[in-house]
């Protein structure tokens, strides 16, 4: 930019037209009888700062600005603050100043100082409502890139932690950061998503991480696993950038995300950690275990009930004798859709009206839809096991994904009896053979290719510390 303040003055009101946003402030003042400006975003800066530091400018005389030529050498003599950054781009100076900092312009000293005094509106740092811990920390992610990064930094107080930034997009320009541990992270993993974060060129990113991750990883329509993982809690983030994960902050967003993941590492939990290794292990067993039977545990029975001859005696009681009004797989479903619809209306429905839903969602599904001949008794018994089951699952991505699998394999079994239920199993099987991290693994990694210490790790909790 130049040394002359009225040609940076007229580019600035050019692009930035602070007269036509209120918030959008253009300040003049003078500065040892030069002219001076301020740009700033009224709300996200400090009055009480800002009066201390106006009042020092007022102080500077004439004769202490007459060996200054640049901005980068007044900010070392004359800036009464600890965050400034020198500008020579207009358009990376127009950037900055939309994202909170305040520009300096002074007439005959070339380029533009930032002052990074913003504060952004910000919500109490308390334990997220999905994520919680019976015995862990209470504070959460919020939706402020500064702090969110400090919440890590506290935790891991190693000088190999690092904290890279990126302004993404093209219109938007959000700011993120990408948080590692030096000399543990995958390297290729590391590298690939630095490339992919500078060459983002979508003009917005309207809904933060979710239009980020599906950027940032081509996903296929017919793979409805996740290849990233969320969590808005700083200890468990924490503790995969010690385990040589990658996590992703994104400011306005108070979830992170965490990369490479395989398969299995949905089905680790913060409560693992919080417990003594053989309650952690049996708990990691336990989510296993529920899970599989969320997925198989309908189609299942769906199978024997068209094919009761396969029922040995001992199981003769799932024997259906009665006669049926509605198919049982039209049951299923219609359960299946019955189930979500209450969880998206228990979203949208306020605190006053929540007892309300409680009970219109129990006549539904009890002795009144078994009476009117909708259900039976067995349909309603083994998916009220799955609904409550699947929160079980920490992700609710994953948890998706086991109910599209869930439905396939119910559609396909009806239609083509065992060979359908097994055709859709070994369908998501080679899905999952094929289906790659961010590092370049197999989704199934440790199990394929097989590494026998790590395999034993996610079943067993070893010692905290042990892989740090």
């Amino acid at each position: 930019m130049f040394a002359d303040i009225r040609k940076n003055e007229e580019i600035l009101d050019r692009d930035l037209q602070p007269q036509k946003s209120f918030d959008l402030v253009k300040r003049v003042l003078t500065i040892g009888e030069r002219r001076g400006i301020l740009y700033f975003i009224d709300g996200f800066i400090k009055d009480e700062l800002y009066e201390k530091m106006i009042e020092f400018f007022f102080k500077i005389k004439p004769e202490e600005l007459k060996k200054i030529s640049t901005m980068q050498e007044f900010s070392l003599d004359h800036m009464p603050y600890v965050e400034v950054e020198w500008y020579d781009d207009e358009k990376k100076a127009e950037t900055a100043v939309l994202s909170g900092v305040t520009l300096l312009l002074i007439d005959g000293i070339q380029g533009v100082l930032g002052v990074d005094t913003r504060t952004y509106p910000v919500r109490s740092i308390e334990e997220p409502d999905k994520d919680r811990s019976l015995r862990g920390s209470k504070d959460g992610f919020v939706e402020t890139l500064i702090f969110n990064t400090a919440m890590i930094r506290r935790r891991i107080r190693d000088t190999r932690l690092r904290m890279e930034y990126y302004q993404v997009g093209t219109g938007s320009k959000v700011d993120v950061a990408i948080s590692y541990l030096e000399g543990t992270v995958d390297e290729k993993a590391i590298n690939k998503l630095r490339e992919r974060l500078k060459n983002i060129k979508i003009k917005g990113i309207s809904m933060t991480q979710q239009a980020l991750s599906e950027v940032l990883l081509k996903t296929n329509v017919l793979n409805p696993f996740p290849r990233v993982k969320f969590t808005e809690r700083p200890d468990f983030a924490s503790a995969c950038i010690l385990e040589g994960k990658i996590v992703l902050v994104m400011d306005n967003s108070p979830m992170v995300m965490i990369f490479p993941v395989s398969f299995f590492d949905f089905f680790k939990e913060t409560d693992d950690y919080y417990f003594p290794a053989i309650t952690g292990s049996y708990t990691r067993v336990l989510r296993y275990l529920v899970s599989f039977l969320t997925v198989f545990i309908t189609p299942l029975f769906l199978f024997v009930s068209n094919n009761p001859e396969v029922l040995p005696p001992w199981l003769s009681f799932l024997k259906i004798d009665e006669p049926l009004n509605i198919p049982i797989l039209a049951q299923f479903l219609i359960l299946e859709l019955l189930i979500d619809g209450l969880r998206l209306a228990s979203i949208n429905t306020p605190d006053a009206l929540s007892s309300s839903l409680g009970i219109v969602g129990g006549l539904l599904l009890s002795e009144f839809a078994i009476d009117a001949g909708w259900f039976l008794t067995e349909a309603i018994l083994f998916m009220a096991f799955v609904a409550i089951a699947s929160y079980a699952q920490p992700s609710f991505e994953m948890g998706y994904a086991m109910k599209y699998q869930r439905i396939a394999m119910l559609i396909f079994t009806q239609l083509f009896g065992l060979w359908g239920l097994i055709g859709t199993a070994v369908f998501f099987i080679v899905v999952l053979l094929f289906s790659k991290t961010l590092s370049g693994r197999c989704y199934l990694y440790p199990i394929i290719p097989f590494r026998p210490k790590e395999a034993i790790r996610l079943f067993v909790r070893t010692k905290i510390g042990e892989n740090h």
